[in-house]
């Protein structure tokens, strides 16, 4: 499908299907008999240890690696030794900016790479390796949820804390599920 390589990017707030889609897009590639694996990062362990999860329940087994320079090229080590055609990389977000070029290189070796991440932080500000790879993407596949509070598209990741909007001196990174997170619009997204 891609022999020279391709570099894509999901992106977009908690519960736009980001997982679901990535998950999906690795299928497809293992029905047309490609070889392809699955990698998440180590602190994502909201709902399996061992498998990438969609927040509907939707799973795959993965590598699991830690969010550090050895995570980065252990995701190398593993595409190369192991021969993948295809890689998906859930929650890049969380991995150091090296990743960005360790993905562009393993596309430049003909590997179709998928990485999916969110493209904001709950303050509304830019996750840098996401942004990063979303300007040397060859497709970008730009997802909404499902604004929490009037319904219409959104694009922002509201953190809750006691279910109050979080401050914005809260930490960056917090992984969390619906008792942290709600999808929101421009309109409804705060941070106060």
């Amino acid at each position: 499908m891609h022999p020279g390589g391709f570099l894509e990017v999901i992106t977009g707030p908690m519960f736009a299907g980001k997982t679901t889609e990535l998950i999906k897009r690795v299928e497809r590639q293992i029905f047309a008999k490609r070889k392809a694996a699955l990698f998440k990062p180590a602190i994502d362990n909201r709902y399996s240890e061992k498998e990438v999860v969609a927040h509907n329940g939707l799973r795959y087994e993965a590598f699991v690696v830690p969010t550090t320079e050895e995570g980065v090229e252990r995701i190398k080590e593993v595409t190369l030794t192991e021969g993948y055609e295809v890689i998906g990389i859930d929650e890049v977000q969380f991995f150091p900016l090296s990743i960005v070029k360790t993905l562009n290189e393993l596309a430049d070796r003909g590997i179709y790479v998928i990485a999916s991440g969110l493209n904001l932080d709950f303050k509304a500000d830019p996750f840098p390796v996401t942004k990063e790879l979303l300007v040397r993407a060859d497709n970008i596949v730009y997802l909404t949820a499902v604004c929490t509070v009037c319904g219409k598209p959104a694009t922002r990741s509201q953190r809750l804390i006691d279910g109050k909007p979080a401050p914005r001196d809260s930490p960056v990174i917090h992984v969390g599920g619906r008792e942290s997170y709600e999808a929101r619009c421009r309109e409804h997204h705060i941070v106060p």
